[in-house]
């Protein structure tokens, strides 16, 4: 089964930068898309950015202009450069990985802790 490992959160001051990093276990080919959803406390988990390989990109409302979500085919891996941060993003970060028709597969990382305050 596919395995996703997470890294890059932590604690940091409004207006500053965090990149998270995320790697999967599989060939990129077997992938179509990885993307990003966030759960703050008391919260519903929310997507924050989707890209599609070979394709294009979402992002919610809430951070379009401050996100950067990119993949690397060579090492299977998304990335979510985070600028300008606010309090309000505040959250368990989490990969998630989907697979092409010919596997089909919803596999979802442990999570990474993201802090935004002064």
């Amino acid at each position: 089964q596919v395995q996703l490992v997470e890294s890059g959160g932590g604690l940091v001051q409004p207006g500053g930068s965090l990149r998270l990093s995320c790697t999967a276990s599989v060939n990129i080919f077997s992938i179509s898309s990885m993307g990003w959803y966030r759960q703050a406390p008391g919260k519903q988990r929310e997507l924050v950015a989707v890209s599609i390989r070979g394709g294009g990109t979402n992002y919610t409302d809430s951070v379009k202009g401050r996100f950067t979500i990119s993949m690397d085919y060579a090492r299977a891996a998304v990335y979510l450069q985070m600028n300008s941060l606010k309090p309000e993003d505040t959250a368990d970060y989490y990969c998630n990985a989907k697979g092409i028709a010919a596997g089909r597969f919803d596999t979802w990382g442990q999570g990474t802790q993201v802090t935004v305050s002064s």
